[in-house]
């Protein structure tokens, strides 16, 4: 099972960002702006520094929220599981791809966008924290069979959200949703390597 985690990977980080450029090329071909899309940038730079910013903001705290909470229940993924035997350059490629590339383009187009954006519509005050927390804790419960990291994640959420609403691009989310699974790629890349 662990040595097809990466075909899987690879499938499902495809088929995650095949489903948003196709989303996105459906919403441009009715005529949506990219910035209404989310995908605008009007200071790229900026929108740099802000996930770096971000970065150096929330990594310490949730990590030690997520390491509190494996605690009581231990933090399981299937990433995990193929890399642990022995990780080839292929797989942690894969896993980059759709930990770093996919994931976060198409959680970030689908969470902070779509059902934000759906839910600013329907709650009585349009930019309410309450759309940010609902679409926050989906997010985080999207992650759900991964012990109690959707907890963190639904945290994480909350950044996001208030960044992209903020920011009223998902550019600075996308760089710091992707920051944050490559640094937590990265750590776990090291924490196996420790084990041997």
């Amino acid at each position: 099972p662990g040595a097809a985690l990466p075909a899987r990977s690879a499938a499902g980080g495809f088929g995650f960002l095949l489903g948003t450029l196709a989303t996105v090329a459906l919403l441009r071909g009715r005529g949506v702006s990219w910035r209404s899309i989310g995908l605008t940038s009007f200071d790229p730079a900026g929108d740099l520094r802000l996930a770096l910013g971000g970065l150096a903001f929330v990594a310490g705290p949730l990590m030690v929220i997520a390491a509190l909470l494996d605690r009581y229940v231990a933090y399981e993924h299937p990433v995990i599981e193929a890399l642990d035997p022995a990780p080839d350059a292929a797989a942690i490629a894969v896993i980059v791809f759709a930990a770093v590339v996919a994931a976060p383009i198409a959680e970030e187009f689908f969470f902070r966008r779509i059902l934000l954006g759906w839910l600013d519509r329907r709650l009585p005050s349009p930019g309410s924290v309450t759309a940010i927390m609902l679409s926050s804790l989906a997010f985080g419960l999207a992650h759900w069979g991964q012990g109690l990291a959707w907890i963190p994640l639904a945290l994480f959420g909350i950044v996001l959200g208030e960044l992209a609403r903020r920011r009223g691009s998902l550019v600075p989310s996308i760089l710091l949703h992707a920051l944050f699974n490559g640094s937590s790629v990265v750590l776990l890349l090291l924490q196996l390597a420790g084990r041997r």
